[in-house]
């Protein structure tokens, strides 16, 4: 496998799954509940070809981790469904909060609870980061970042075209903070 300064960490039921929660409509409330992850054996209806071809096309840049509580599952169920090799992928089952970590809100532990794993694996590395739940404080906070793109897939939706063009048009680059450049008024 190529070496790459970047790495990219997809979500499986962000990427290859989609379809999986009904969207807001006008006047009626959110749509409530959570994602349930498909039983392999139905799995391979849920997927698709061209989320393979796409995520082929990211490891031209991206060195490709999953990152999705299916873990050495994705590489088992979905990798080669979609046309991908074996991955790495981030543990987050059995994580236990070391010295070090970011805080998270009380209210955001379930949905952040990948945050200090996938910062552990990156060790200071630029990263993208591909999933279905972020909880938008982390996608606030890293909007002025370089070194991060953390990219919010609707799970009605999965991955799509326009994804995979933001992830090559402006992949992360090293240096934590984006450098505005002012100039002189004339």
């Amino acid at each position: 496998m190529t070496t790459h300064e970047t790495w990219g960490a997809p979500d499986a039921e962000a990427t290859a799954v989609p379809g999986r929660r009904r969207r807001a409509q006008p006047g009626l409330p959110p749509p409530r509940g959570r994602i349930r992850r498909p039983h392999p054996a139905r799995l391979h209806r849920a997927l698709s070809d061209r989320h393979g071809s796409w995520l082929r096309e990211l490891a031209g840049t991206y060195e490709l981790v999953w990152a999705t509580t299916w873990e050495e599952l994705a590489n088992v169920h979905i990798a080669p469904a979609i046309g991908l090799p074996e991955l790495p992928f981030v543990r987050f089952t059995g994580y236990l909060p070391q010295p070090g970590d970011p805080r998270v809100p009380l209210m955001e532990l379930f949905s952040a609870r990948k945050w200090a794993p996938l910062l552990r694996y990156a060790a200071g590395r630029p990263f993208a980061w591909i999933d279905d739940v972020i909880p938008p404080r982390l996608v606030r906070g890293s909007l002025w970042r370089r070194d991060r793109v953390l990219l919010p897939i609707d799970p009605g939706e999965g991955l799509e075209r326009r994804h995979v063009d933001r992830l090559l048009a402006r992949p992360p680059r090293p240096g934590a903070m984006s450098r505005v450049e002012y100039r002189a008024a004339d």
